[in-house]
């Protein structure tokens, strides 16, 4: 039997937002693929042109999905198709939200889906680095507590495996827009990115 005993620990570390991900959706219903896939290429060039026009770079703008679906009417007819293509747009100008928005619904009009919104910490390495900190100090504060309670002395450690995740700043969806667009003083709030590690580490008995 392995002498020894395995705590848990977790540590949170907390960071202002500096990135904001859009993900916009350009879509369109036509009789015949053809013509649903060439107005959603037109208007995704659209988007993209005025987009890059308000400082957005080339490679800041990144396509998600592209999708083509038959539309049923009566009888289960196909009674023609539709086209979408998605794309996400990452952006430094977190006051810049309700600006680029606009800009899209003018390139796309109703064709023009907002379906994701989520602000984030470009360079996670110092928060990763705090909470594996604040994790590892919680492990060893139970450790050393159970070893007191139980008579024991820690040891070297035996083993230690780490958990990480994240906590999304904000999400949301929006319905379409409406072909007058939105306010240009529309702006949400960035707040703050939280990274959450925690490590299960095995202490051997001395």
């Amino acid at each position: 039997m392995d002498s020894g005993i395995t705590v848990t620990g977790t540590g949170q570390a907390t960071a202002p937002a500096d990135l904001l991900r859009l993900t916009l959706s350009v879509g369109q219903d036509a009789p015949d693929v053809a013509a649903a896939v060439a107005l959603v290429a037109e208007r995704t060039d659209a988007v993209n042109a005025v987009l890059r026009d308000l400082g957005v770079g080339s490679s800041d703008i990144q396509t998600s999905s592209v999708n083509v679906h038959p539309q049923y009417g009566e009888s289960m007819a196909v009674a023609g198709y539709r086209a979408s293509h998605s794309m996400t747009v990452t952006t430094k100008d977190l006051t810049g939200f309700g600006r680029l928005l606009n800009a899209a619904v003018s390139a796309a009009g109703n064709s023009l889906g907002l379906d994701y919104l989520q602000f984030d910490v470009e360079d996670k390495t110092a928060l990763l680095v705090r909470a594996r900190e604040l994790a590892f100090a919680q492990a060893a504060e139970k450790a050393a507590q159970l070893a007191r309670l139980t008579g024991q002395e820690l040891g070297s450690i035996g083993a230690v495996s780490e958990t990480f995740g994240q906590v999304p700043i904000r999400e949301m969806a929006m319905a379409k827009s409406s072909a007058a667009g939105y306010d240009q003083s529309l702006t949400v709030t960035p707040g703050e990115q939280t990274i959450e590690v925690t490590l299960e580490v095995r202490w051997n008995w001395a």
